[in-house]
Protein backbone atom coordinates (compact mmCIF):
# COMPACT_ATOMS: atom_id res chain seq x y z
CA UNK A 1 0.00 0.00 0.00
CA UNK A 2 0.90 3.43 -0.87
CA UNK A 3 1.62 6.81 1.23
CA UNK A 4 -2.17 6.76 1.46
CA UNK A 5 -2.61 3.86 -1.21
CA UNK A 6 -2.70 6.89 -3.71
CA UNK A 7 -0.54 8.29 -6.44
CA UNK A 8 1.23 11.06 -5.73
CA UNK A 9 1.25 13.62 -8.83
CA UNK A 10 0.79 10.71 -10.91
CA UNK A 11 3.80 8.80 -9.57
CA UNK A 12 3.52 5.79 -7.51
CA UNK A 13 3.60 6.30 -3.41
CA UNK A 14 6.61 4.49 -1.86
CA UNK A 15 4.99 1.88 0.69
CA UNK A 16 4.12 3.05 4.12
CA UNK A 17 3.08 -0.43 5.51
CA UNK A 18 3.29 -4.44 4.85
CA UNK A 19 1.24 -6.98 5.71
CA UNK A 20 2.24 -9.51 8.62
CA UNK A 21 -0.41 -11.83 9.29
CA UNK A 22 -3.99 -11.46 9.91
CA UNK A 23 -6.44 -12.13 13.03
CA UNK A 24 -10.35 -13.24 12.19
CA UNK A 25 -9.46 -12.31 8.56
CA UNK A 26 -8.36 -8.74 9.36
CA UNK A 27 -4.94 -7.80 8.19
CA UNK A 28 -2.21 -7.12 10.47
CA UNK A 29 -0.26 -4.18 9.32
CA UNK A 30 3.29 -3.17 10.08
CA UNK A 31 4.71 0.19 9.42
CA UNK A 32 8.15 0.23 7.12
CA UNK A 33 9.83 3.84 6.84
CA UNK A 34 9.72 5.55 9.48
CA UNK A 35 5.39 5.01 9.64
CA UNK A 36 4.75 3.67 13.19
CA UNK A 37 0.48 4.48 13.08
CA UNK A 38 -2.43 2.88 11.10
CA UNK A 39 -3.76 4.46 7.78
CA UNK A 40 -6.07 7.01 8.09
CA UNK A 41 -7.73 5.99 4.78
CA UNK A 42 -8.48 2.06 3.85
CA UNK A 43 -8.32 0.40 0.16
CA UNK A 44 -8.60 -3.12 0.89
CA UNK A 45 -10.46 -3.70 4.02
CA UNK A 46 -12.83 -2.27 6.49
CA UNK A 47 -10.50 -2.43 9.36
CA UNK A 48 -6.71 -2.99 9.93
CA UNK A 49 -4.91 -4.23 13.23
CA UNK A 50 -1.73 -2.95 14.66
CA UNK A 51 0.28 -5.24 17.03
CA UNK A 52 3.06 -4.17 19.70
CA UNK A 53 5.79 -5.88 18.87
CA UNK A 54 5.81 -8.03 21.32
CA UNK A 55 2.56 -9.77 19.28
CA UNK A 56 -0.40 -8.34 22.04
CA UNK A 57 -2.91 -6.44 20.34
CA UNK A 58 -2.27 -2.34 20.26
CA UNK A 59 -5.13 -0.69 18.07
CA UNK A 60 -7.67 -1.46 14.98
CA UNK A 61 -8.99 1.09 12.96
CA UNK A 62 -12.24 0.66 11.38
CA UNK A 63 -13.44 2.86 8.33
CA UNK A 64 -16.71 3.46 6.38
CA UNK A 65 -17.81 2.67 3.25
CA UNK A 66 -16.20 5.41 1.53
CA UNK A 67 -13.14 3.96 3.21
CA UNK A 68 -12.68 6.99 5.64
CA UNK A 69 -11.58 6.02 9.43
CA UNK A 70 -14.50 6.38 11.63
CA UNK A 71 -13.23 4.29 14.30
CA UNK A 72 -10.46 3.49 16.06
CA UNK A 73 -10.03 0.82 19.27
CA UNK A 74 -6.95 1.05 21.55
CA UNK A 75 -5.30 -0.62 24.25
CA UNK A 76 -2.91 1.70 26.14
CA UNK A 77 -2.64 4.12 29.02
CA UNK A 78 -5.27 6.56 28.03
CA UNK A 79 -5.13 9.03 30.86
CA UNK A 80 -8.23 10.76 30.43
CA UNK A 81 -9.54 7.33 31.72
CA UNK A 82 -7.92 5.57 34.48
CA UNK A 83 -6.21 9.35 35.70
CA UNK A 84 -2.93 8.11 35.01
CA UNK A 85 -0.53 7.06 32.59
CA UNK A 86 0.76 4.09 33.47
CA UNK A 87 -2.69 1.37 33.24
CA UNK A 88 -3.45 0.17 29.95
CA UNK A 89 -7.12 0.43 29.15
CA UNK A 90 -9.39 -0.87 25.92
CA UNK A 91 -11.14 2.04 24.77
CA UNK A 92 -12.54 3.50 21.20
CA UNK A 93 -11.81 6.82 19.45
CA UNK A 94 -14.71 8.11 17.36
CA UNK A 95 -13.83 10.41 14.85
CA UNK A 96 -16.35 12.61 13.25
CA UNK A 97 -15.79 13.70 9.13
CA UNK A 98 -16.45 17.37 9.55
CA UNK A 99 -13.76 17.47 12.50
CA UNK A 100 -11.14 14.89 12.99
CA UNK A 101 -9.70 16.01 15.65
CA UNK A 102 -12.69 15.35 17.90
CA UNK A 103 -12.30 11.98 19.14
CA UNK A 104 -12.75 12.02 23.05
CA UNK A 105 -11.82 8.28 23.62
CA UNK A 106 -14.48 6.30 25.66
CA UNK A 107 -14.78 2.71 27.07
CA UNK A 108 -16.10 0.14 25.10
CA UNK A 109 -19.70 -1.25 25.47
CA UNK A 110 -20.59 -4.14 26.20
CA UNK A 111 -21.72 -4.95 22.95
CA UNK A 112 -18.91 -3.81 21.02
CA UNK A 113 -16.70 -5.62 23.36
CA UNK A 114 -18.35 -8.70 22.23
CA UNK A 115 -18.33 -7.73 18.19
CA UNK A 116 -14.60 -6.92 18.45
CA UNK A 117 -12.63 -8.88 21.03
CA UNK A 118 -11.63 -11.61 18.62
CA UNK A 119 -9.19 -9.38 17.38
CA UNK A 120 -7.95 -8.27 21.00
CA UNK A 121 -4.78 -10.68 20.82
CA UNK A 122 -3.23 -11.13 24.31
CA UNK A 123 -5.82 -8.47 25.50
CA UNK A 124 -6.57 -9.80 29.16
CA UNK A 125 -10.78 -10.60 29.13
CA UNK A 126 -12.64 -7.46 30.13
Amino acid sequence: MGGRGTFASGNSAAYSYETVGKIAGVKVLKGINGKHSLPEEAHSSWAYIKLKPNGIFHEMRIYDKDHYLVKEIAYHAEPNLTGNGHEKVLHIHEYKRDNFSDRPPRLLTAEEYKKYKKYFKGVPEQ
